[in-house]
């Protein structure tokens, strides 16, 4: 199985757009803990579910039980615990992966903010759903 993950910031909405339809991702599935945050002018869910479907023809899910707990994301942020920590306590508590059984035989994209996956959990969603990984 593949999964594309993509990150938002640092991305124009062109770039963001033209990355999706170039792979031709059929469904984006938002694993953010906010999806109504304005970090890009893009990204809130309502507006992202619509200029998904309108220039991509692609589909939009919110699948919150995928993003860190608050707590994790703050004590990360704050220099509570390190990346290894992070890592060991948001893959130890990751459930439910047979969400993903209904999306077989499509082209998914795992959304998050974070520009690059190195330190953001949609790379550690992903690693533990497919066999290969594109992150763009």
């Amino acid at each position: 199985m593949q999964i594309f993950t993509i990150g938002y910031t640092q991305k124009s909405a062109q770039q963001f757009f033209e990355l999706i339809k170039a792979n031709q991702i059929d469904v984006l599935i938002d694993v953010r803990l906010y999806n109504s945050t304005q970090l890009a002018g893009f990204s809130k869910s309502r507006d992202l579910q619509y200029f998904l479907k309108e220039i991509c023809g692609c589909s939009y899910v919110w699948a919150k039980q995928f993003a860190p707990t608050a707590k994790l994301l703050d004590d990360y942020k704050n220099g509570r615990i390190d990346w290894p920590t992070y890592e060991k306590i948001y893959c130890d508590n990751l459930r439910g992966l047979d969400f993903f059984a209904q999306y077989h035989g499509k082209r998914v994209c795992l959304l998050c903010a974070e520009h690059t996956p190195q330190q953001c959990h949609r790379k550690l969603l992903a690693e533990a759903l497919a066999n290969k990984v594109v992150h763009l």
